[in-house]
């Protein structure tokens, strides 16, 4: 028990370092997300999103094996999967392509989720 928060910050690390490839251009792009990203302004932000998403990756990584970020790590995590879901159940159907990045969402949800409560039940009152 006492690895699986560590574990599981860096699984969920190693998802979110996944649509880092984007950075490369809009033919990353279109394979990750399943989108026509010719357009230079929605290019832009998605490759934005591809770095703001390497940072993310980033910082889980560090939590899993820094102790004192856990905390921050995990609800960063939550903050990013949740409102992805959320956003994309508003959205109405999805791509294949977006289905997909749904699907390991909810698992890095669920994840996250878990690995919370562990944290909870685990750390020191201060």
């Amino acid at each position: 028990m006492k690895l699986f928060v560590p574990l599981a910050l860096a699984l969920v690390a190693l998802l979110h370092a996944l649509p880092l490839a984007g950075v490369l251009g809009a033919a990353k792009l279109s394979k990750l997300y399943g989108v026509d990203a010719r357009d230079p302004a929605l290019e832009l932000l998605l490759r934005h999103r591809a770095v703001l998403f390497g940072l993310l990756a980033a910082l889980l990584a560090w939590a899993a094996w820094q102790p004192a970020l856990r905390g921050l790590g995990l609800v960063a995590g939550l903050v990013s999967v949740a409102s992805f879901l959320l956003l994309a159940l508003q959205a109405g159907p999805l791509s294949s392509a977006l289905g997909t990045v749904f699907k390991l969402d909810v698992f890095a949800l669920i994840l996250l989720l878990a690995a919370g409560i562990v944290h909870l039940l685990t750390t020191p009152s201060q």
